[in-house]
């Protein structure tokens, strides 16, 4: 069954992990890789990422890209969503801390936040207006 906009919002708002796809070049499948994300609904999803990674690149080339997210337990329930790279923002511990805090116990975040600054480089945040949704419950009736 499909979810509602309130249902498929709520949803992305939780911390799953997303397969984030993206076009990288023609002649080849969609580069899809997991990735930490955050939503708010209504709202736009965002990402951070390497500046000179090559979902950056491709994410740059492209202009947009979709995410999908989704559980398996008490039912299948999966959130897709596509649309255009609103705008790329350089990255600051602020959002390192926001986005470590969704997915890591809170006395793990200020040790993660640390080793990203100082042993992961450089990030930016990408963010991304969602446009098309797809969603579905395989468990509802």
């Amino acid at each position: 069954m499909t979810l509602s906009m309130r249902e498929r919002e709520q949803f992305l708002a939780e911390p799953h992990i997303g397969a984030l796809s993206v076009v990288e070049r023609p002649d080849r499948a969609p580069l899809t890789v997991p990735i930490w994300y955050h939503y708010t609904p209504g709202g736009e999803l965002w990402v951070r990422t390497g500046p000179d990674s090559r979902k950056a690149r491709a994410i740059r080339s492209a202009g947009r890209f979709s995410l999908m997210v989704q559980r398996t337990e008490p039912t299948v329930r999966y959130v897709s969503v596509e649309g255009p790279v609103t705008r790329t923002e350089s990255d600051s511990p602020e959002r390192s801390w926001e986005m470590a805090a969704r997915y890591l116990p809170q006395d793990n975040v200020a040790d993660f936040v640390e080793y990203d600054r100082t042993q992961l480089g450089e990030h930016i945040a990408i963010y991304l207006q969602p446009e098309h949704w797809l969603s579905a419950d395989l468990g509802s009736s």
